[in-house]
């Protein structure tokens, strides 16, 4: 039997002997990855095949709950109307998934199983996975506005586009790995901050092609540095390990590349104990690269 298979059973069994009961909160999808030892992906197929049988039901700012019972069955509470189900209910509900599982576990027939609606019925409203992330990323950027008040100098607006862009990965790690340099999305929430950039641009020497570059480059170092967010999220889904567990298993690896690497081995012997901080490494770098492009932009 599979581990999402065992997870069911389990789940099935607490229902049928009264531990949990109509309407009780199930365990989320993180609390079933610690329980069983598993993969977050593992955990979330788990409450989709619930789901699917209509043993649980998603309430929206609840969570997952145990169906209602009927004639001894469980069965699933009424879904959401057409007349309910927006295009921004859809979106909230895909950004709650995929920052609960990840973006790879997103699925309209996931967001639909959510919802309670026939999977069809999302296509109404969004024109399909990608059209969704789109408005995915475009709700997030409206929930981290740019200062209306723009700081003076384009040194400060940089700075200011930069931390608001940090927040929005920190807060949503998928939304590092759907917005590429080489083919940017046509959302107004990241047209925003090029416009907000090339406004604090205008009044400097640099050409217009210079401009871009400083403005790719700052949105660059931001996104590059949260990346790692989602992919120590994705690994730690895929080994159940945390970063710091994953490390102490690699203790003899790493044993016989420091003795072939002394300059490496000394480093880490004046570090001690090291734990890499992701918001202490984007406070590092966003610093001495602003420093680097005043001494370009304001040259003597």
């Amino acid at each position: 039997m599979s581990s999402s298979a065992r997870i069911v059973a389990d789940i099935r069994q607490r229902i049928a002997d009264g531990r949990l009961r109509p309407g009780e909160r199930v365990p989320s999808t993180r609390q079933l990855a610690r329980d069983w030892g598993v993969a977050l992906a593992t955990a979330a197929k788990a409450l989709t095949l619930l789901a699917q049988e209509g043993v649980v039901v998603a309430e929206p700012r609840v969570g997952t709950i145990v169906a209602e019972t009927r004639g001894g069955r469980a069965v699933r509470r009424p879904g959401a109307s057409e007349g309910d189900l927006t295009r921004e209910r859809i979106v909230r509900t895909a950004i709650e998934i995929a920052d609960a599982e990840g973006l790879p576990e997103l699925t309209m027939r996931g967001i639909a199983s959510r919802l309670g609606v026939a999977t069809m019925s999302l296509y109404r409203r969004v024109g399909g996975k990608d059209d969704l992330v789109m408005l995915m990323v475009d709700a997030v950027f409206a929930r981290f506005p740019l200062p209306a008040g723009p700081p003076p100098g384009w040194r400060a607006r940089l700075e200011a586009s930069a931390r608001v862009q940090w927040a929005a990965y920190r807060a949503h790690p998928w939304l590092a790995g759907v917005t590429p340099l080489t083919r940017p999305l046509p959302v107004p929430g990241l047209l925003q901050h090029t416009e907000f950039v090339m406004e604090a641009l205008q009044s400097t020497r640099l050409e217009a092609e210079t401009k871009l570059y400083v403005q790719i480059l700052v949105y660059s170092y931001v996104q590059g540095v949260a990346a790692h967010i989602d992919m120590e999220r994705q690994a730690r889904a895929a080994t159940g390990l945390t970063d710091e567990e994953w490390l102490s298993r690699q203790e003899e690896l790493m044993g016989a590349v420091t003795r072939s690497s002394p300059a490496f081995r000394r480093l880490l012997e004046e570090l001690g104990d090291f734990d890499l901080d992701l918001d202490r490494l984007f406070e590092f770098g966003l610093g001495p690269l602003l420093d680097g492009l005043t001494r370009m932009i304001e040259p003597g």
